[in-house]
Order: C-alpha cells, then sequence, then structure tokens
C-alpha cells in the first residue's frame, strides 16, 4: 500500500500545484484587473452582427458561408498534421492520397474565392 501511495504522489503533487496556479492567477486577475468599461465593451454583440430587437430576423447568408468555410478549413488542418508528423514513415499513396485531398480542398477554395465568398462589403 505504501508504494503505490508514492507511485501517486508526483500526480497529486501535480495536482496540488495546479489547482494553486490556478487560483493564484484568478485571484491575481480579480485583484489587478482595471474595471473601466465604455459603452462600446459592454454593447452586446453576437456573430458578427450588432445586437437586433427581433431574434426573428433573418441573418445574410455570407455568415453561414464563411462560417462552413471555417470549418472546412479547420477539417483539413486537422487531417494535415498527423500526417505531417507521420511524414517520413507514409508511403507513397499515403503522399498522393493527400495531394488529392489538398487539390480538392484547394480546387474549392478557388472556386469559393471566385463566387465572392470571401467578401464582406
Amino acid at each position: 500500500m505504501d508504494s503505490m501511495l508514492r507511485e501517486y504522489l508526483p500526480i497529486l503533487i501535480f495536482l496540488a500545484m495546479a489547482i494553486g496556479l490556478g487560483l493564484i492567477l484568478i485571484l491575481a486577475a480579480l485583484v489587478l484587473a482595471v474595471r473601466n468599461p465604455d459603452p462600446e465593451k459592454v454593447s452586446a454583440y453576437e456573430c458578427g452582427f450588432n445586437a437586433f430587437d427581433d431574434a426573428r430576423m433573418k441573418f445574410d447568408v455570407r455568415f453561414y458561408l464563411v462560417s462552413i468555410l471555417f470549418i472546412i478549413f479547420d477539417l483539413e488542418v486537422a487531417f494535415l498534421f498527423p500526417w505531417a508528423v507521420a511524414f517520413k514513415d507514409v508511403s507513397m499513396v499515403g503522399f498522393w492520397s493527400m495531394m488529392v485531398f489538398l487539390g480538392v480542398l484547394t480546387i474549392g477554395f478557388a472556386y469559393e474565392w471566385k463566387k465572392g465568398a470571401m467578401e464582406w462589403a
């Protein structure tokens, strides 16, 4: 039993230090933070649009298009990182399949750019 407790001691020390550091940082923020909000800072702002009184108003479709594009390219990065980490162990099939994947995404990005999906005005 004593050896098992000795094995868990580093974990308990780590947890105590993490909780202590977290509490110190939270308390430091409460003590040192500047509390001088201006009306612009505390105004309601959500999803790229100023707040309005009717929740049933239609949003501009460009907001949804940009969010979908973000998800697509975020997933591209999520697939690209493991591939890049294991690049030296990847076969030629893995390499060319990733090139096809990147090519399809690049063609999609060029299409969206040409259609004006990246324009905010």
